[in-house]
């Protein structure tokens, strides 16, 4: 009996997760990937630069999903021994008896301390806000009231949550809103919170408030077992030892092993379907020459904007709402300085007793710059000189083809280096050592213009039998690795099934409770 054949487009954490899964449940079917770029892992890549590696855009490895987890440590088995900077600073961290030994072997996920906070008015606060003693005192008394009878007013005053700023507002009071969500919001998706859906925020922050952090330290302080920990409070994540691009150059050559094929640098333009709304192929170009590939089966990671403008006889009123759909597209620059001029005031020991953040929230008006990470702390292996070096991400939200997008390397970097001057990283310029550009187009699927339709385009989607959305862009849905992860395993369970309701696919990270199911 002839394979069916199945292409899958694009090589991010939900295409090779579902050629993957599909290739080693079922010999039955022929599995083509097509990547537009020439790296694997989508957004979740890790670019090297003269021996230092940067994280587009930071990305823990966290999952309350057993499915997953079992996924990860199958691909990259959790260290059964210290790595480099815990042995050198006598550092406890959890290990998994008989695990590899990261001195020694790179296939290897790390565990990793998980330290993010908010660089505000030249302060550092918790990430997401504690009560700690110290957030109060980088309050001062008045502030502390303002915080305090503000959230109470939106206990008892709640506002609809037809936006992001009302939604922010009551979970956390206006005051807090306005230090901490607001500008860096409007900084992130440049437009401001009011004018953005609620649903990115319910997604992004589920049971994330006041409320649920002070639960949460209770919780700790009494020692309280199986209580829920939200995401975002989470004290430790796993991490590969080289970035998280390490796991999916990993999960493509088990692709391989396993006889399916990936086509790299090779960019789908068109997508075909038949008058019975059934997918028949694609059209890619490599090397600037277009190619056909038939398929039975098509499931697509790529941004759902581009997936149906370039399918033929697609109504109008749903060709237009996914040509209306917005993406952030992002930038970051990699700079190596000797040190940073911020002190390391907690009791956690770091290689130089640099601070401990892996990544640092700026709300700074002052600046652009929305967030910086230090490369340092996610791995000692992503850093070529660790004891003398530190590698920092400066990230800035941007769109294709703006001021930012379009600026030479050169005068990119010139204005970043400037903003870390400005902000205090650095005492100036002359102390920069090297920087690297890298630009990610759409970064971000965003929640506001023809994003109130997308129900339509979803329905229509679903209607198409033989093709399965997964993914961020694929779902146009601010998911996480993990979730991105989920859209594959659903769509892959249908196609071993014959299943014909694509709704389980759809529903991944859309219910609050819906990743603890388990």
């Amino acid at each position: 009996m002839d394979k069916k054949k199945v292409v899958v487009i694009g090589a991010g954490p939900a295409g090779l997760t579902a050629a993957y899964e599909l290739l080693k449940a079922d010999k039955g079917y022929e599995v083509t990937v097509l990547e537009e770029s020439s790296c694997f892992g989508g957004i979740s890549k890790t670019v090297e630069y003269k021996g230092n590696r940067m994280d587009m855009g930071g990305h823990r490895f966290f999952s309350k999903i057993p499915e997953v987890n079992e996924w990860w440590e199958n691909m990259l088995p959790l260290q059964g021994s210290a790595t480099w900077d815990d042995i050198k600073l006598n550092r406890p961290m959890p290990l998994s008896p008989g695990g590899p030994d990261p001195e020694k072997t790179d296939r290897v996920m790390l565990k990793r301390h998980r330290v993010s906070r908010i660089l505000f008015d030249d302060k550092f606060y918790d990430y997401p806000i504690s009560l700690k003693p110290e957030t109060f005192k980088n309050f001062g008394f008045l502030t502390t009231m303002k915080v305090g009878f503000s959230y109470l007013a939106s206990m008892f005053h709640k506002r609809p949550e037809d936006n992001l700023e009302n939604l922010y507002i009551n979970n956390f009071g206006k005051k807090l809103y306005s230090m901490f969500f607001e500008y860096y919001t409007e900084n992130l998706w440049g437009r401001h919170p009011s004018e953005i859906d609620a649903s990115w925020g319910k997604q992004r922050t589920k049971g994330l408030s006041i409320l649920g952090i002070i639960k949460d330290y209770f919780g700790k302080l009494f020692n309280i077992k199986n209580r829920k920990v939200n995401t975002s409070l989470i004290e430790e994540f796993k991490y590969p030892k080289l970035g998280p691009g390490q796991l999916w150059d990993v999960t493509a050559e088990e692709v391989k092993k396993l006889g399916g094929t990936i086509l790299m640098n090779s960019e789908v333009i068109r997508v075909h379907k038949d008058a019975d709304q059934h997918m028949t192929g694609l059209t890619y170009v490599h090397d600037g020459i277009e190619h056909d590939l038939d398929g039975d089966i098509i499931i697509s990671s790529m941004p759902l904007k581009d997936l149906v403008c370039g399918m033929n006889d697609v109504p109008k009123e749903i060709h237009d709402i996914a040509a209306g759909l917005p993406y952030r597209d992002y930038m970051t620059l990699g700079v190596l300085v000797p040190k940073l001029n911020l002190e390391n005031k907690t009791d956690i020991k770091t290689i130089s007793n640099i601070v401990p953040d892996c990544w640092v929230y700026v709300q700074d008006r002052r600046v652009k710059m929305g967030r910086f990470q230090i490369y340092n702390n996610w791995s000692p292996y992503m850093i070529k000189d660790i004891e003398h070096t530190v590698w920092v991400g400066l990230e800035y939200f941007v769109n294709e083809g703006d001021e930012y997008w379009t600026m030479d390397d050169k005068d990119f970097s010139d204005f970043a280096v400037n903003e870390m001057v400005q902000i205090g990283l650095i005492d100036s310029a002359s102390d920069v050592i090297d920087t690297h550009v890298e630009r990610v187009k759409k970064a971000y699927p965003a929640y506001f213009d023809t994003y109130d339709h997308i129900t339509e385009l979803v329905d229509y989607l679903k209607g198409i039998d033989n093709l399965y959305c997964v993914g961020r862009n694929g779902q146009h849905r601010y998911n996480n690795i993990d979730h991105s992860m989920c859209t594959s395993f659903e769509a892959v369970k249908n196609i071993l099934s014959g299943a014909t309701s694509k709704d389980n696919v759809w529903n991944v990270n859309t219910e609050e409770e819906y990743h603890e199911s388990k």
